[in-house]
């Protein structure tokens, strides 16, 4: 299973962006809308599908633990300047999700909520120097410190969808479905093997085109939320129009 966004090239950054200290506030309160819905859940739950093929919600819940500490072996990558990768080597991420994946639900959570303060105190603890410096992710991607707040930021909206404890993409934060869809589209836009398609968010009137072709064959159009789902592999667009009506194209999977 390979859903991993931190193993996706990062965008072009705006000088807006990345804003650190900002998004590590909006991983916080992420972290614990994720947890508080998790808990509400059953004993029993966590042995139950998610919304990933393959994956019961006990592996979603595993891999943001272990995502939060690999990251904070980055965020120590720059404060130290000691090269620290995510994980002990190529196979140490899927072995820990594979491992934790069985656990309680009270285990899971406990993990899930002790990992997050790392995180978080990780993220505190970096001089605003340290942000510049440049690390490198799993999947061999480079991109500055201050990158990592925003990567936690999309792993737990994403896995918080994935986790199918009664909130979806509607339920996200719209500012941060707005950023991360301009995100998603920008990677898309110009790649070889991509579907010429033209984005419509009908409720900003913003476009994009994305694909290597020189035109768009077909308009898709719906809310920020619908097209961001539908483009990261979770919806199948049965909320989204298509102009000609034909059947949506099918998209490259996230990771």
């Amino acid at each position: 299973m390979n859903d991993d966004p931190n193993d996706i090239p990062e965008a072009p950054v705006s000088p807006q962006r990345p804003d650190p200290v900002n998004d590590a506030a909006a991983v916080r309160e992420a972290t614990a809308r994720l947890l508080e819905e998790a808990a509400a859940l059953g004993p029993a739950a966590v042995a139950e599908p998610s919304r990933l093929p393959g994956w019961t919600r006990g592996h979603v819940l595993t891999h943001l633990a272990r995502n939060a500490d690999a990251l904070v072996n980055l965020l120590t990558w720059a404060r130290t300047g000691e090269e620290t990768p995510m994980y002990d080597d190529a196979d140490a991420r899927d072995r820990e999700i594979e491992t934790g994946a069985g656990r309680p639900l009270a285990e899971q959570l406990a993990d899930l909520r002790a990992a997050a303060d790392r995180f978080d105190a990780a993220a505190g603890a970096l001089p605003p120097q340290a942000w510049a410096t440049q690390v490198s992710l799993r999947g061999g991607a480079v991109l500055p410190a201050a990158a990592i707040p925003g990567r936690r930021l999309t792993e737990i909206q994403l896995h918080r969808v994935d986790l199918d404890a009664g909130s979806g993409f509607a339920d996200l934060p719209a500012e941060w479905v707005d950023r991360e869809l301009d995100h998603v589209l920008d990677r898309l836009t110009g790649q070889e093997g991509v579907a010429a398609v033209r984005l419509h968010d009908t409720g900003s009137g913003e476009t994009w085109v994305i694909g290597a072709a020189d035109r768009a064959e077909v308009t898709v159009a719906g809310t920020a939320a619908a097209l961001l789902a539908w483009v990261t592999g979770r919806g199948d667009g049965h909320d989204l129009v298509a102009d000609p009506a034909l059947p949506l194209p099918v998209l490259p999977p996230l990771g």
